[in-house]
């Protein structure tokens, strides 16, 4: 049976980056928000949506999703709704990418907030990427074209890096591409070994 390996960090750590490198090694990756932001524009998850959020994060029938993530961010119990709206659908849809990837020994499940959302009790080991704040905080500005205040409020609504330490079975400091390259080729000798015991 395949092994899931949870891959998470907050956001702007280099998850991405991290998992292509797995990916590049032959480990098959889910990318949990990839697929996620897939789901929420299906008609099903868009109506479940509406009915919560109403119409005017919607542009031409399109889900505006800076209007959304204003929303959330900001209110907790809102962030919720949606994750219980969206998380399910993700679920289901990873059991079944899972079922084409079954003769590999483990797959990457890579989540900005497995462990907010619970999703790390399905997994068999966990990996937490961690970065310094700074740097951080200017890879999302610069790849989501938004505003330092935003991603700071996104980054105040996940689990701090402390308490996904304190759950992991794995830590890479992403300071350098070498060196987390370097890591990832070191937690695939480990994961070669445990194996056969996991």
């Amino acid at each position: 049976m395949t092994k899931i390996i949870g891959l998470t960090g907050g956001i702007g750590s280099g998850k991405t980056t991290i998992a292509n490198y797995f990916e590049s090694f032959g480990v098959p990756v889910y990318i949990a928000d990839d697929e996620a932001r897939k789901i929420m524009q299906t008609s099903e998850i868009i109506g479940a949506i509406k009915k919560v959020f109403g119409d005017a994060i919607f542009e031409n029938e399109k889900l505006n999703r800076e209007e959304l993530a204003k929303i959330v961010f900001s209110n907790p119990e809102k962030l919720e709704k949606l994750n219980n709206i969206v998380h399910p659908a993700v679920k289901k849809h990873f059991d079944q990418w899972l079922l084409l990837h079954k003769k590999n020994p483990y797959a990457i499940y890579e989540a900005a907030i497995l462990f907010e959302s619970g999703g790390y009790k399905n997994c068999d080991l966990i990996i937490t990427v961690t970065a310094p704040i700074e740097s951080r905080i200017q890879r999302v500005v610069e790849r989501d074209k938004t505003t330092r205040e935003l991603v700071l409020k996104r980054i105040n609504a996940q689990w701090t890096d402390e308490q996904r330490i304190s759950k992991s079975d794995f830590i890479i400091e992403n300071t350098s591409l070498e060196t987390t390259k370097l890591e990832v080729v070191k937690i695939l000798k480990i994961l070669k070994i445990k194996q056969n015991v996991l």
